[in-house]
């Protein structure tokens, strides 16, 4: 009699490899990189760093807002070049090299100031807009651009900004707390004709605190047709209402389990000012999404 195994076999390791996707487990890096605590970042079961904030300025340059006493902000690309120095750049790119690492995605989360100005100027890639995103994800080694938008929503130029960086090798994302209705719109126009892995808007991390803290992620997954990343706020001193302990954050990512594409903090500067554990948050993702 013919043995079928080894054909199931493979068909399965295909299937597998075809379905299979890592969870995300994320957190937005809100203080200066260059004072955060890089081995814990690296070791608590985070995938995913978003680094926030950057802002474009009139020019085209791009600013890294720092966020933390005692840093100040600074220019980090301009005139189609990278200005951001040698200590930054090997900080970012630290996060994810090394065994120990488990880290594999870096994403830059900025706001929406002078975008729709630059955006009518011209938004190809030949563009010092453009030249300046080359070479800042070069020097940092970043896969993606999150928008957090909470102010302007104009839909023709986020979709020309995004569909700019899709063409200098970024990923495009969204951190909403609202206005499901525009980031719909966004949504498919960018991803128009578009299938995984090959999606240009690839992600949302869902504000599930302060403004957001009545989302439903499984309303917002289900409308968007993409799976979201609910994210939740750490213990903290500046909206002591809006946090999240351990046990808390716990059970909200399990009861949104299933409807979601992973979870998320907002954010490592709050872990570290209210010397909590990045080990303990890490670990309920790790936990809940594999």
């Amino acid at each position: 009699m013919r043995s079928y195994a080894p054909t199931l076999a493979i068909l399965l390791s295909i299937f597998l490899s075809c379905t299979y996707a890592e969870s995300i487990r994320s957190i937005f890096l809100f203080k200066d990189v260059l004072k955060s605590k890089t081995a814990a970042l690296r070791t608590s079961g985070f995938n995913t760093l978003i680094i926030f904030g950057i802002g474009v300025t009139e020019d085209g340059s791009i600013n890294y807002y720092s966020n933390t006493p005692g840093s100040k902000d600074i220019v980090v690309a301009a005139k189609g070049g990278y200005v951001g120095g040698d200590a930054l750049a090997s900080k970012v790119l630290s996060f994810k090299k090394g065994n120990d690492t488990g880290v594999n995605r870096i994403e830059l989360s900025m706001n929406s100031a002078h975008v729709k100005e630059l955006m009518a100027k011209g938004a190809g890639d030949d563009t010092v807009l453009a030249k300046n995103f080359k070479a800042l994800k070069v020097a940092w080694g970043l896969d993606a651009v999150n928008n957090d938008d909470e102010k302007v929503y104009d839909i023709g130029s986020t979709v020309a900004f995004a569909r700019m960086l899709g063409k200098v090798g970024y990923k495009y994302t969204f951190a909403p707390y609202t206005n499901l209705r525009f980031w719909v719109s966004v949504e498919k126009q960018l991803n128009a004709g578009l299938k995984e892995p090959g999606l240009l808007m690839d992600r949302v991390y869902l504000q599930c605190y302060d403004g957001g803290a009545r989302n439903n992620p499984a309303e917002w997954s289900r409308t968007l047709g993409i799976k979201v990343v609910p994210l939740v706020w750490v213990t903290n001193d500046s909206k002591p209402g809006q946090g999240t302990t351990v046990a808390q954050a716990r059970g909200k990512f399990n009861s949104w389990q299933g409807s979601v594409a992973g979870g998320g903090y907002w954010n490592d500067y709050d872990i570290e000012k209210m010397k909590l554990s990045y080990k303990q948050y890490g670990d309920v993702l790790t936990s809940i999404f594999k």
